[in-house]
C-alpha cells in the first residue's frame, strides 16, 4: 500500500512541478529538489500515521512466559582450576646396586605394603652375615660362661668385661649386616598398583631419576590449587568443593583438607588442597579439574534468571512483572531492581522484588510498560 502511495506522490509531484524528479537531479536543482524531499516526507508522515493507527486497531496480547518468584536457597561460588594429584605416586628406587636376582611384579598389579616387589644380588653379604653370626653365638658363650664365674666370684673383672664387649660389638656386626642385606630387598613402600616396570630380571640396577618401577595409589586424591588472597577468610578446612572432571565429564564432592599459610607474592594468592573421594578409579594424577567452592550464601533469598533483567537509559536494572492477573492473562509492569550477586545463570535479587511476584522470563524483549500479555 506504502509502495502505490509513494509512486502516486511521485506522479502528483511530476505534474504539479511539470518536471521529473530525474530532471531535477539532473540540473542539480537543489533548490527545487529540497522543496519535493519536504513535500513527500509531510506525505508518508500522513500515511505512517494512518498505519499505525490501523496496527494498535489490530494489536494482539504479547505470548511471553512467567516465573512465580519463591524464596530460595542463593549460592555463590569461586570457579577455578586445579590438578589433581596424590602424595602416593612415586618411583621405587633399589637402595643397593647391583644385578636384579629377582623381579616378583609387573604393571598393573596391585601390592600391599612391605610386599617384596624385588630382589638385588647381595655380592656376598649373606656368607658374610653367616660368619658373623658364628663369632656372635661364640662371643654370646663366651660371655655367659665368664658371668657365671663372675657371679661366683671367680675370675676378674677384666675377663668378664672384656667378654662382655665381644659379645655386644658381635652383636652390633650381626645388626648392622642384617640391615645391609634388607637394603637388597626391594619392598612396597604402601599399597597400591604398579603402573609402569622400567627394569628386567638380571639387569644391573642402581639409583636413577627413571627407578625401577612407579607404584600409585588412587584411594588418596585431592586437587591442588591457588585462590587469590581475598578469599583467605571465606576458605577453611571442611569447606564443602564441587570438583568437575572435564575428561570424565562427573562431578565429584570434595573437602578442603589444607589451606596454605602462605601469601605467593608474584601473584597474591595462596595454595590449598581439595580432598577427592575415587569409588571408581577414575580419576589420575595431572588430570585437570575445575573447582566450585561456596563464598557467599543467603538462605532466603530472591533469585531471577540473569537474562531477564535488563538496563534503560539510565542505567537502572529492571524487569517486567505481570500485573491485574485474571486466568493466564495480564498487564505487563516495568519493575526496577537492585542486583547482588549472580551464579550459574541466576542473579540475587536485593530489592524490588518479593515471593510469589510474578515475573515474565521469555519475551522480555518484546514488551514495554502496560502491554497485555497472554501466558
Amino acid at each position: 500500500m506504502r509502495k502505490i502511495i509513494l509512486v502516486a506522490t511521485s506522479l502528483l509531484l511530476f505534474a504539479c512541478g511539470g518536471k521529473s524528479t530525474d530532471d531535477l537531479i539532473k540540473e542539480e536543482n537543489i533548490t527545487e529538489l529540497k522543496n519535493r524531499k519536504s513535500d513527500i516526507q509531510a506525505e508518508l508522515a500522513k500515511i505512517d500515521a494512518v498505519l499505525n493507527k490501523g496496527d494498535k486497531a489490530e494489536e494482539s496480547e504479547a505470548l511471553v512466559s512467567v516465573l512465580t518468584l519463591k524464596d530460595t536457597v542463593f549460592n555463590h561460588y569461586l570457579e577455578i582450576q586445579g590438578n589433581i594429584n596424590t602424595k602416593e605416586n612415586i618411583l621405587v628406587q633399589p637402595e643397593f646396586s647391583g644385578t636384579l636376582t629377582s623381579l616378583n611384579v609387573k604393571a598393573g598389579q596391585r601390592v600391599s605394603k612391605g610386599q617384596i616387589l624385588g630382589k638385588v644380588d647381595d655380592a656376598g653379604m649373606s656368607q658374610q652375615l653367616a660368619s658373623i653370626e658364628n663369632q656372635y653365638t661364640l662371643a654370646k658363650t663366651t660371655f655367659e660362661r665368664q658371668k657365671n664365674l663372675w657371679d661366683k666370684k671367680i675370675g676378674s673383672e677384666i675377663q668378664y668385661l672384656q667378654a662382655q664387649t665381644q659379645m655386644i660389638s658381635a652383636q652390633k656386626s650381626v645388626a648392622h649386616m642384617k640391615a645391609q642385606l634388607a637394603k637388597t630387598l626391594i619392598l612396597s613402600p604402601f599399597s597400591g598398583t604398579i603402573d609402569e616396570v622400567f627394569v628386567e630380571r638380571g639387569q644391573v640396577v642402581s639409583p636413577s631419576p627413571q627407578g625401577l618401577m612407579r607404584i600409585v595409589n588412587l584411594s588418596n586424591m585431592y586437587v591442588t590449587t591457588s585462590v587469590p588472597e581475598t578469599y583467605i577468610g571465606k576458605l577453611k578446612a571442611g569447606t564443602e568443593v564441587d570438583v568437575f572432571l572435564t575428561s570424565l565429564g562427573k562431578t565429584y564432592k570434595g573437602r578442603v583438607r589444607q589451606v596454605g599459610n602462605y601469601i605467593n607474592p608474584n601473584n597474591r594468592s595462596f595454595g590449598i588442597e581439595v580432598s577427592v573421594p575415587n569409588p571408581d578409579n577414575l580419576l589420575r594424577p595431572n588430570q585437570v579439574a575445575k573447582l566450585k567452592i561456596i563464598d557467599y550464601t543467603v538462605k532466603d533469598a530472591i533469585v531471577v534468571p540473569t537474562n531477564v533483567v535488563q538496563e534503560d537509559g539510565e542505567k537502572n536494572k529492571f524487569v517486567f512483572i505481570v500485573t491485574n492477573v485474571i486466568g493466564k492473562k495480564g498487564i505487563a509492569k516495568k519493575i526496577i531492581v537492585k542486583v547482588g550477586k549472580s551464579s550459574d545463570n541466576v542473579t540475587e535479587i536485593l530489592s524490588g522484588l518479593s515471593a510469589n511476584n510474578l515475573i515474565v522470563t521469555e519475551g522480555v524483549n518484546t514488551i514495554s510498560e502496560g502491554m497485555k500479555l497472554n501466558f
